[in-house]
């Protein structure tokens, strides 16, 4: 086991490696199918040598699951399907011994229509209504809709009460949002933080962070589809100025913490300048890059992303985010191509992103190389996203983790599990990737062991060097006489790079040839020169 966390101001978030934990489909420690918190406890000497410096949980509270926790019906009690709160205290407790810091989703746009608050709402209660956006309708009688908001999931976001009166979900009509304006809320909040701070976890992961405030008047979009305007255009119900009152007032709460305790904020924003404004020097300390996730694979449009990034959180003092995969999307691998091309650049995508300045997100599975499951039989799927259409579903980035044995749920648990994993994982499993040391899980455990050791790597600063047409090259000083080289080759065909160092890791097998390294297509590579000993040309 290793040391304890260290809670002396670190500003560990600048340049930490945070793993999301999918608490359904991570580890099932009772043995009913679904995972819990016990099973994640269980798996922390796990997360320990893989080399990551922080857990991020999805949410584990009380919830009737409409949207799979994300309806919260009670945000200071565990759901019985995860454990208890003795079961949560513990987990961040030996998550602290392994050397781990945890943070938390918390969920302030909307709540569950359970939630104790919602359903004295129903009753008509002014007071409670209050709390959450009720309205009138439009229409002779008030039949329509209030204005024309789409839900995120499909359809209108509004929803009709039998007393005629509307209230408005940006997500599922189990999920109602909450009216920020109302101090009750912003109280209710403050104390469920620091609830949770109390008991110990180092954070929390801000749930739709642009949301909480809404256009005075409600005004209409005028444009049907608005999930496709989302980060492009302004929407009246997301990136409102208000919310950044919010964040100040929550950064100021997790400040009066000592240990450093952090939040990272699920924001969507027009451009890079936009989301900035999240982590300026007074808000939140990170932002998820979204637009890094969705670039494309093309040299230009990755070395774009990744300037723009560093310009706007450089801008403001913050440290940049990068990110492949999380419980929302599709699976890098198989966006990337599916299959050996999707695979052999996921490894490759790996290397850039835990090369670059700042943090970075791995989500479970991806040390794996999980691909999307694009076969789950129908009656699996019950996200409600695909009200929006089929292809919106996120189940199959959801699958629980293949950890041993020949045969699903390898390990998952001992009882069938609640999305069915693949027979044809039984070469992906954790057991069987620890054996192969060209696996992809090696290949993690490797880069992140020296992420550690470099002290090039991490936080900090890049100066890109000229490389062939389709690579993208870097080098970044690591003050102590050496200097680190990334380089990663997204073209069709190989490419010749100068190299003067010692190559320490490769994605794929690499040939040097004197002072040339021939990089084949989809690959990546590491090396080490001296300070100051130039490179051949």
């Amino acid at each position: 086991m290793t040391a304890l966390v260290n809670t002396t101001a670190t500003r560990w978030w600048r340049d930490a490696v945070i793993y999301q934990v999918y608490v359904r489909s991570f580890a099932d420690g009772d043995g009913d199918g679904v995972g819990d918190l016990p099973g994640i406890r269980a798996k922390l000497p796990y997360l320990a040598d893989l080399g990551v410096d922080a857990l991020w949980l999805t949410p584990f509270y009380a919830s009737p699951m409409a949207d799979f926790g994300y309806d919260v019906a009670d945000y200071r009690r565990v759901d019985p399907l995860f454990g208890t709160l003795d079961d949560a205290k513990a987990l961040i407790d030996d998550a602290h011994a392994h050397g781990l810091r945890l943070i938390v989703d918390i969920v302030p746009n909307h709540t569950s229509d359970r939630h104790a608050w919602f359903q004295q709402a129903l009753t008509g209660d002014p007071a409670a209504r209050a709390r959450y956006i009720f309205r009138d309708g439009r229409g002779e009688q008030g039949e329509l809709p209030p204005n024309d908001w789409e839900s995120v999931f499909g359809g209108p976001a509004w929803t009709r009460l039998p007393d005629g009166q509307w209230y408005l979900h940006l997500f599922a009509k189990e999920q109602p949002d909450l009216d920020w304006e109302n101090p009750e809320v912003a109280a209710e909040f403050d104390d469920i933080l620091r609830f949770w701070l109390d008991l110990g976890v180092d954070g929390f992961r801000i749930d739709v962070a642009h949301g909480m405030v809404k256009a005075a008047g409600l005004p209409d979009v005028g444009y049907a589809d608005q999930i496709k305007m989302l980060g492009t255009n302004v929407l009246p119900y997301f990136d409102q100025d208000g919310v950044h009152e919010i964040h100040r007032a929550w950064r100021r709460l997790l400040d009066s913490y000592g240990g450093e305790r952090a939040a990272v904020a699920e924001a969507w924003a027009p451009t890079a300048e936009g989301l900035a404004r999240y982590v300026r020097p007074d808000e939140l300390h990170q932002a998820f890059n979204f637009a890094y996730l969705a670039a494309a694979w093309e040299a230009p449009v990755l070395r774009a992303v990744i300037d723009e990034s560093l310009a706007a959180s450089d801008a403001v003092g913050a440290p940049s985010t990068w990110v492949l995969s999380n419980h929302d999307v599709r699976r890098h691998v198989t966006r990337y191509g599916d299959g050996e091309v999707g695979l052999r650049r996921a490894r490759a995508a790996a290397l850039l992103m835990l090369a670059l300045p700042g943090s970075a997100y791995v989500y479970q599975g991806e040390e794996l190389g999980l691909p999307e499951v694009l076969d789950l039989p129908a009656e699996y799927l019950t996200d409600p996203q695909r009200g929006r259409g089929e292809e919106a579903g996120r189940d199959g980035c959801r699958v629980p983790l293949p950890w041993d044995g020949e045969v699903p749920p390898f390990g998952f648990s001992t009882e069938t599990s609640w999305l069915p994993i693949p027979s044809r994982w039984r070469g992906l499993t954790v057991a069987a990737q620890s054996a192969d040391i060209t696996s992809t899980l090696s290949l993690y455990r490797e880069a992140l062991r020296l992420r550690r050791d470099l002290p090039a790597l991490g936080d900090g600063r890049l100066t890109w060097e000229d490389g062939p047409e389709g690579t993208l090259v870097f080098v970044r000083d690591g003050g102590d006489g050496t200097r680190f080289h990334c380089a990663i080759n997204l073209g069709g065909h190989a490419s010749a790079i100068p190299l003067d160092g010692e190559i320490v890791i490769a994605s794929a097998p690499v040939q040097r040839i004197g002072r040339r390294l021939h990089l084949p297509t989809d690959t990546a590579v590491w090396w080490i020169s001296a300070d100051g000993t130039p490179d051949a040309r």
